[in-house]
């Protein structure tokens, strides 16, 4: 394999890429979830919510900033590594990024100051306010990104100028492309799943230590509510972004299917062995006709196969392929999760079984992964386009030797590897910590937790 500035500017990116969505998926839903907390302390006025906030928010603090670090990283390789990018596609992309700036952005810049450090400096009503303003902001946030990734998906509303440059003729069109509904659900809906995983996980740990921790438990159960409900949702939405694609982007849903015929009654590889050299897979297990009826929703749909576009035109079979089994297979976990949970919660609580909760620990990294994977499903199986097409990734990268960008790719690995470890681990520490941490002064203030305030076990119900 040659190692030239394309292949390494992509790979540039899909490192940092990979880094930095591992925090908005968390935050996303983490904000939400210190919303819901603060609301039902204000509503209650049980102090193990207040003290499960106070927990959360260090945590959320630690990762809302690590987040826009790595973001901002990302948006100076479009002009360092991907400049035709740029210069083609900024009249369209450059005023969505530039609208996730001037709404989301200034909303949480604006009130995550109130949220970290006005505890006691306003009123818990205007504090409420603008936990939920930031929450909102994180959601504000998605729903830009998404949009502009969703046009490179299928652009739409666009016409090519003279000069080859793209411009906009129908924003609502270009905002609100073919593929965003279901992408941008599905997106929130797995931040929401995330979250709920290392919430879990945090509170399992505890549990494994001590089982009558109060406020892990109620933690526990909500995020257990979050898996039994949302994790099914996901798999429909899941489902029908599928089908959109399969209108859309053919070709992608012919590489995570690892089709290579167009035929009727194509069947479910449930695993393979995709090959591009031989243009089909050397091994795999399948369902008969299950391939069709999952894609297209009738069993004798035809659904076209790779071999129907030029070999310069598929996209990486393989990783595709195992990217999507990898996301859906952690789906049905995060699922069954959820039931197994929600059945020891009405045999009477699952912090009694250490089974549950060791499963529940090592799940915790799950969301992450899944949304990792997904993320490699949509732009590897976007390849060979960076807007589908329109631009190829070959003709969209920066003029630049394969020095330079090993040289820079080198330096984000060392950094990477020693700043944003070391900030995860601290988040791990305070993690371990378990909520009895949040007795110590937050952001702000001290917290007035009142000693003595016992809350039974399944007060908190269900966080969705």
């Amino acid at each position: 394999m040659d190692l030239d500035a394309l292949l390494l500017s992509r790979l540039q990116f899909a490192f940092t890429l990979a880094f930095h969505i591992i925090f908005p998926s968390f935050t996303i839903g983490l904000a939400s979830f210190l919303a819901v907390l603060e609301g039902a302390w204000l509503f209650t006025r049980r102090e193990a919510f207040k003290t499960l906030y106070m927990f959360w928010l260090k945590i959320f603090a630690l990762s809302f900033g690590m987040g826009v670090v790595s973001g901002v990283v990302m948006s100076y390789q479009f002009g360092s590594n991907w400049s035709v990018f740029s210069r083609v596609a900024s009249p369209v992309i450059g005023p969505l990024l530039a609208f996730e700036v001037m709404t989301a952005f200034f909303m949480e810049a604006s009130f995550l100051g109130v949220m970290l450090f006005g505890w006691k400096k306003v009123g818990p009503g205007l504090h409420f306010a603008a936990t939920c303003i930031v929450a909102v902001g994180t959601l504000v946030s998605a729903f830009w990104i998404i949009s502009a990734n969703s046009w490179m998906q299928h652009p739409v509303g666009y016409a090519v100028l003279p000069n080859g440059r793209l411009t906009a003729v129908d924003w609502v069109k270009v905002v609100f492309s073919p593929t965003f509904p279901e992408r941008m659900v599905h997106m929130v809906l797995a931040a929401y799943l995330t979250t709920a995983l290392v919430v879990g996980a945090a509170s399992a740990w505890i549990l494994l230590k001590d089982p009558r921790q109060p406020e892990s438990r109620i933690a526990l159960r909500m995020a257990i509510g979050m898996f039994a409900v949302v994790a099914p949702i996901q798999v429909l939405v899941g489902d029908a972004s599928g089908k959109e694609v399969l209108k859309v982007q053919p070709v992608k849903l012919a590489a995570i299917e690892s089709f290579w015929e167009t035929r009727s009654h194509q069947p479910l590889h449930l695993v393979a062995w995709p090959d591009r050299a031989i243009e089909g897979n050397r091994w795999e297990i399948s369902i008969p006709d299950v391939g069709s009826f999952i894609t297209a929703g009738r069993s004798d749909a035809v659904v076209m196969g790779l071999k129907d576009v030029a070999p310069r035109d598929r996209p990486p079979v393989f990783l595709v392929f195992w990217a999507f089994r990898v996301m859906a297979g952690l789906g049905v976990a995060m699922a069954g999760l959820g039931v197994w949970g929600a059945w020891l919660w009405w045999r009477g609580g699952p912090e009694r079984s250490k089974l549950y909760l060791r499963a529940a620990v090592a799940m915790g990294p799950a969301g992450f992964v899944a949304v990792i994977a997904g993320w490699i499903v949509a732009e590897v199986g976007r390849q060979p386009w960076v807007v589908t097409g329109v631009l190829r990734t070959a003709d969209a990268v920066s003029p630049v030797g394969a020095g330079q960008v090993s040289a820079s790719l080198l330096g984000f690995i060392v950094v990477y590897a020693i700043v944003f470890s070391g900030g995860a681990l601290f988040i791990l520490r305070l993690m371990a910590k378990g909520p009895a941490a949040a007795a110590e002064p937050p952001p702000g203030g001290e917290p007035e937790r009142a000693p003595g305030s016992p809350l039974a076990a399944g007060v908190a119900g269900d966080a969705s």
